[in-house]
């Protein structure tokens, strides 16, 4: 099979791009490398990877706005982070925790977490997608001005594509809540909610309806993302998309397949195109692309474009 140059139009024509183009073509195609279409599965990560993640991962942003509303309801909260931060308007301490996350310091998360349970206890799941489809009707990204649909990397939604014409089935293994991103996937990504894959809060069943319980079930990032996979997909992947440290194990998992390819996605993007550069919280990865055999993908020299038009 060969690619047409239409494939994936936001993409320069650089080794990236023909490297994702011949193993497509290669593990589609007749020849030696053939993967049968039953065992051609891709993962991808989300924040930083499909979209964007700064200056907030954009779960983030719409957790700040119920923890603003509950702080003003109850100014007791406004003593104690994170509802301190988020009612002075400064996002500092949670993209510190963050930034933290990735390097192995979960101290302050948990109390991220703890806030974020409070958002959600005791609500049910159909109330909750509601409230989150609001967000996406209206919320804009903070920087950007845009909304949430059109901060998608567009490179990425042509690949998502380019992969299911050549019978690949791709899914989203993401560290954000699954719950958060199931209602936007089919309209910025084409992926159906049963294709996404995140970390959770605890579920439990009163009276006919499902609701959110008051522990964390699950936090699908780092070493988790390979569990996840396997208990929800069954099988081992042979490309994996990331863009951070906590990416490291998925990315290195579908390399037990005979057939892989592992991309790594580099925000070195300087052009003014909107997608600011950085290496927090990749630098563990990037560091070792060349030994893990991580094909970096260039947000400044492989993408011709970064966001829809």
């Amino acid at each position: 099979m060969e690619t047409k140059s239409d494939d994936l139009p936001s993409w320069v024509n650089s080794p990236t791009k023909r490297e994702i183009v011949s193993f497509v073509s290669s593990t589609a195609g007749d020849g030696p490398d053939h993967v049968p279409v039953e065992e051609r599965v891709a993962v991808f990560d989300n924040d930083g990877t499909l979209w964007t993640e700064k200056p907030m991962p954009t779960q983030l942003h719409f957790i700040v706005q119920q923890w603003a509303a509950a702080a003003r309801a109850d100014p007791s909260l406004a003593e104690d982070e994170p509802y301190r931060s988020v009612l002075a308007g400064d996002f500092s301490w949670l993209g510190t925790a963050i930034d933290k996350h990735y390097a192995g310091d979960d101290a302050d998360l948990h109390q991220i977490v703890g806030a974020l349970l409070k958002v959600t206890e005791g609500m049910s799941v159909e109330a909750y997608e509601d409230a989150v489809h609001e967000f996406y009707r209206t919320a804009r990204h903070p920087t950007l001005g845009r909304p949430y649909n059109r901060v998608v990397y567009q490179p990425m939604v042509e690949l998502l594509r380019y992969l299911e014409a050549n019978g690949f089935a791709c899914y989203i293994v993401s560290g954000g809540d699954r719950d958060f991103m199931r209602p936007m996937t089919v309209a910025n990504y084409g992926i159906p909610p049963e294709r996404v894959v995140g970390s959770a809060v605890g579920l439990v069943y009163e009276e006919g309806e499902v609701r959110y319980g008051s522990t964390f079930g699950f936090l699908d990032d780092g070493p988790e993302k390979p569990v996840r996979i396997w208990s929800r997909i069954g099988k081992r992947p042979l490309l994996a998309v990331g863009n951070s440290n906590g990416d490291m194990p998925m990315l290195k998992y579908v390399q037990k397949h005979p057939r892989s390819l592992s991309l790594l996605i580099h925000h070195d993007d300087d052009t003014g195109r909107g997608d600011l550069p950085y290496d927090t919280g990749a630098e563990d990865a990037l560091a070792s692309a060349h030994t893990d055999s991580f094909t970096v993908v260039s947000v400044k020299d492989d993408w011709a474009s970064v966001f829809p038009e």
